[in-house]
């Protein structure tokens, strides 16, 4: 992908140091967390155990010298920006609102909870804030089989992507349907939801073809394979449990992703219309 062109986004926010405590929440308010955790698919044990230490994280805005990781994702979110800006304004006659990207090591606090690199990124909807570990990208390449720096990108535009949702008004109403619904009903809902974010990327994909490289779409499309739930099960050693399943087949999310590429329309990611995923 070439990003030489491209500045770095000024909602990058940089933390470092160990995450804080979070005391007294009370009932109502493990509760709470934990509806979230349930919703978002984020470890909340910390906030839940008041783990990771009693320092607060120190936030600022990024250096004229940040790591190369860093620099990336700064960069891969200008390009983000650029697209939806542009999408929102042509397809929906409004003005897209660009979430902040936390992006921070080992460990953070979000207003969703804690999370650390075991969890993944992602993006918490309760402070329009879109959180990553710089480790998973090591993860992706090392453990998941799925390298090279488009498919890094595809990982931040899928968070993005749940942004977008949220700011159309998708995640809210998702949320209220699976609270509803049966716990397989709801895995049902997030598939559909995680799916249409996979479309969302392709979206994004579409629009950033001149920066694209050689090999790029493959990278998009292997990574988005690659962490389909039947294959991360199988890799688990497990025989797949559709059931189970939140975010979809390897090959769902590879043909909605390249669906949104093709087609580059919100409207032809509707995947809660759709009579086949």
């Amino acid at each position: 992908m070439r990003l030489g062109g491209i500045g770095r986004s000024k909602n990058v926010i940089r933390r470092s140091g160990k995450a804080g405590k979070a005391g007294g929440l009370g009932l109502v308010g493990v509760l709470a967390v934990m509806a979230i955790g349930y919703f978002t698919g984020i470890d909340v044990t910390p906030l839940l155990t008041g783990q990771g230490g009693g320092q607060v994280q120190q936030s600022r805005p990024l250096s004229d010298s940040e790591d190369p990781q860093v620099d990336f994702a700064a960069r891969v979110l200008t390009t983000t920006e650029q697209v939806w800006s542009r999408i929102f304004q042509e397809q929906l006659g409004e003005t897209y609102t660009p979430p902040k990207l936390v992006v921070f090591e080992n460990v953070t606090q979000s207003a969703c909870g804690g999370a650390s690199g075991a969890t993944g990124p992602f993006y918490c909807p309760a402070d329009n804030m879109a959180y990553l570990d710089t480790a998973f990208f090591r993860t992706l390449d090392q453990r998941l089989g799925a390298g090279g720096d488009f498919a890094a990108a595809y990982v931040i535009a899928h968070e993005v992507a749940h942004h977008v949702q949220n700011e159309i008004g998708v995640l809210p109403q998702v949320a209220r349907m699976r609270q509803q619904a049966s716990e397989v009903e709801a895995n049902a809902l997030t598939v559909r939801l995680e799916l249409m974010a996979d479309c969302f990327s392709g979206i994004w994909a579409s629009n950033v073809e001149g920066l694209m490289e050689k090999g790029d779409l493959e990278e998009a499309l292997n990574a988005a394979r690659m962490i389909g739930d039947d294959h991360l099960q199988r890799q688990a050693g497990q025989v797949p449990q559709p059931h189970t399943f939140t975010h979809g087949t390897s090959e769902q999310r590879a043909r909605w992703f390249e669906r949104g590429f093709e087609s580059g329309q919100i409207a032809a990611c509707d995947t809660f219309e759709a009579d086949r995923l």
